[in-house]
């Protein structure tokens, strides 16, 4: 199969993943507050953590490699994000997503995410580019609800962005390098 094929129920999508050590961080959080929470879901191992950027499941694979030619082209230096409160997203009321959220430590997320969109449509894929955008990390989902909650806040520097293939894992069909 093609490395950017999207299979047949995939899930695919270009997203932003912290440093193993910082990975490591949030799910030991995570692990902390599941059970302050007393939550039942099932945590987030620490080389699925991430921050979902555009889905792109379900494209046909020549849309796919006009999205993977539309991130080659993209230029932007590397940039610090941070998280400082967890909530729960409404979600199915048996499968909430508890998150973590931040949005002082998010604006130049949101601007290289823009750069990114506007990428995607200059390749034809608008429709892509056409959702709301509250960047989170995942940690768990649970049949609990939560309401805000202030952290220390969790911090790391984007150094890539990667099209991640998720099925019974994540696979890195592609990186792009962030400019040091």
């Amino acid at each position: 199969m093609d490395k950017f094929a999207s299979s047949s129920g995939a899930r695919l999508f270009l997203a932003a993943v912290p440093d193993a050590g910082t990975a490591e961080q949030i799910h030991r959080l995570a692990g902390v507050l599941k059970r302050a929470h007393k939550f039942d879901g099932k945590l987030i191992p620490p080389e699925r953590l991430h921050i979902s950027l555009y889905f792109l499941g379900g494209l046909p694979e020549r849309k796919i490699h006009a999205a993977c030619e539309a991130a080659t082209e993209v230029r932007a230096e590397r940039f610090e994000v941070s998280f400082d409160r967890t909530a729960s997203f409404q979600g199915r009321s048996d499968n909430r997503p508890f998150v973590l959220i931040g949005e002082d430590g998010s604006r130049r997320l949101q601007s290289f995410r823009r750069m990114l969109g506007a990428a995607l449509t200059s390749r034809g894929l608008r429709r892509v580019t056409n959702t709301s955008f509250v960047p989170h990390v995942t940690l768990l989902y649970d049949a609990r609800r939560v309401e805000e909650y202030p952290i220390w806040p969790i911090f790391w520097t984007v150094t890539e962005f990667v099209l991640i293939h998720s099925m019974k894992g994540h696979d890195y069909r592609a990186r792009w390098s962030l400019q040091a």
